[in-house]
């Protein structure tokens, strides 16, 4: 059977967008390549076709969810720091982002799974990261401040989804909003 143009990559995107989301929302590692692959209307021989196997969809999954972050983090470039900063920690340290993780940044919810992954993700993953940095040291003019950034946005969520009480879990925020927002930005 032949495909029309395009076919395949655009089931390689749903195949991306809808296992980043799965694994986000329950782990990448404690969900199946089947559930994965379910999950985007299509079989596990597709999740091996595409991307040769489980930690390969990974990698993928790095790449595309990071670069999405990279995007949301590159936008309004003529934006002054500090407002950019007390935008970004408002969208982030949200209760939406620990509601629906699904839907968030992958930093939070794979970063343990990451570590236990192969070396060539890991790799991918710290490549995505640096890149990440670059971008907001960018827009800081600081690249330590893009480090605590990142440290406090991604350490915040983890812990904030990690306690059950919602009072708890918006202490966290705030005082993560707080400190991100408020923070002392280099000139430009």
């Amino acid at each position: 059977m032949r495909y029309q143009d395009g076919y395949k990559d655009q089931k390689r995107r749903e195949l991306l967008k809808s296992a980043g989301a799965a694994a986000k929302e329950k782990g990448f590692a404690a969900t199946g390549v089947d559930a994965l692959a379910a999950a985007a209307g299509v079989t596990s021989g597709a999740v091996y076709a595409h991307f040769g196997s489980k930690a390969g969809l990974l990698d993928a999954v790095i790449v595309n969810e990071m670069e999405r972050s990279r995007a949301r983090w590159a936008r309004n470039p003529e934006m002054p720091a500090g407002n950019w900063l007390a935008e970004q920690a408002a969208h982030y340290l949200s209760r939406a982002h620990v509601d629906h993780p699904e839907s968030g940044c992958l930093m939070p919810t794979l970063a343990a799974d990451i570590a236990r992954a192969p070396d060539y993700a890991r790799q991918s993953f710290e490549d995505q990261l640096l890149q990440a940095k670059a971008v907001i040291a960018e827009r800081l003019g600081d690249g330590d401040g893009a480090w605590q950034f990142l440290a406090q946005i991604v350490g915040a969520m983890v812990l904030a989804r990690a306690v059950v009480s919602d009072n708890v879990q918006e202490e966290i925020l705030a005082a993560s909003r707080e400190a991100v927002g408020g923070r002392k930005t280099a000139a430009r």
